[in-house]
C-alpha cells in the first residue's frame, strides 16, 4: 500500500488594502462605511478602520493627539504620537485581517501624515519617511481614493456638524498645503489613486466611487 500524497499548503491570498484620504469635510467617513458595504455586497468580509485610532491603543492615542492640549501640540509630538499609534493599528488589526484575506477599509493612513505633518506642519520629508520604513516597512495601499474638496467647502462641512478637533479649526493656508500635498502625491501615481471630485452631492461621490471599485477591484 503507497503512503498517502503529502497535500501541498494552502497559499493564503492577502487581502486587499483601500485607503481613503482627503482634507476635513471631504466626507472620508461615510464614504469608507459606504465602502465596506460595497465590498460586504460582493462577498468580501471587510474590516472598516480609521486612523488615528482602530485598535484599543490607537484610540487612546487619537484622544491624547486630537484634544487641544493648553499647550499646544507642536509638529514633532504631533507627528510622532500619529506613528504610535499607527503601529499598534497595524499590529492589531490591519496585518492580521490583511493576513486572513479580509479586505481592509482604512479612513486615512500614510498620505495622511505627509500632507498633515508634511505639508501643513512643515516637517521634512525624510523624517517621515524614516518612520514610514520603520513602522510601515514595505506594506503599500492596494488603492487610495483621494476624496477632494476645496477647503472653503469643506470648512463650511465642518461647521455645520457642529463637533470637531483641533484640525478642524486650523487657518485655510494649512488646508490648502493639506490639500495640494494629497493631489501632488495622488498624480506621481495614478495606477493606485483615484481622485474624486467630493465637492458635490453624497449620493454622486458614492457612484463615482463605486465606479472606480468596479474597474480597479
Amino acid at each position: 500500500m503507497k503512503p498517502p500524497k503529502p497535500t501541498k499548503p494552502v497559499k493564503r491570498i492577502r487581502g486587499r488594502f483601500i485607503v481613503l484620504e482627503g482634507g476635513e469635510g471631504a466626507g472620508k467617513s461615510t464614504q469608507a462605511r459606504n465602502v465596506a458595504l460595497w465590498l460586504g455586497e460582493k462577498g468580501r468580509d471587510p474590516v472598516l478602520t480609521r486612523e488615528p485610532g482602530g485598535s484599543r491603543l490607537a484610540e487612546a492615542i487619537r484622544e491624547l493627539v486630537l484634544r487641544p492640549w493648553r499647550e499646544g501640540v507642536d509638529g514633532t509630538t504631533e507627528l510622532l504620537l500619529m506613528f504610535a499609534a499607527r503601529a499598534a493599528h497595524l499590529r492589531a488589526t490591519i496585518r492580521p485581517a490583511l493576513a486572513a484575506g479580509r479586505d481592509v477599509v482604512c479612513d486615512r493612513f500614510i498620505d495622511a501624515t505627509y500632507a498633515y505633518q508634511g505639508a501643513g506642519r512643515g516637517l521634512p520629508t525624510k523624517q517621515i519617511d524614516t518612520l514610514a520604513t520603520m513602522v510601515i516597512g514595505d506594506l503599500t495601499a492596494d488603492l487610495i481614493i483621494l476624496l477632494d474638496v476645496p477647503p472653503a467647502i469643506g470648512s463650511e462641512r465642518v461647521q455645520n456638524r457642529g463637533s470637531g478637533n483641533r484640525f478642524d479649526h486650523e487657518q485655510l493656508r494649512f488646508a490648502e498645503a493639506v490639500r495640494e500635498a494629497y493631489l501632488r502625491r495622488a498624480k506621481k501615481d495614478p495606477g493606485r489613486y483615484a481622485i474624486i471630485d467630493a465637492g458635490g452631492k453624497r449620493t454622486d461621490v458614492t457612484r463615482a466611487i463605486e465606479t472606480v471599485l468596479e474597474a480597479r477591484l
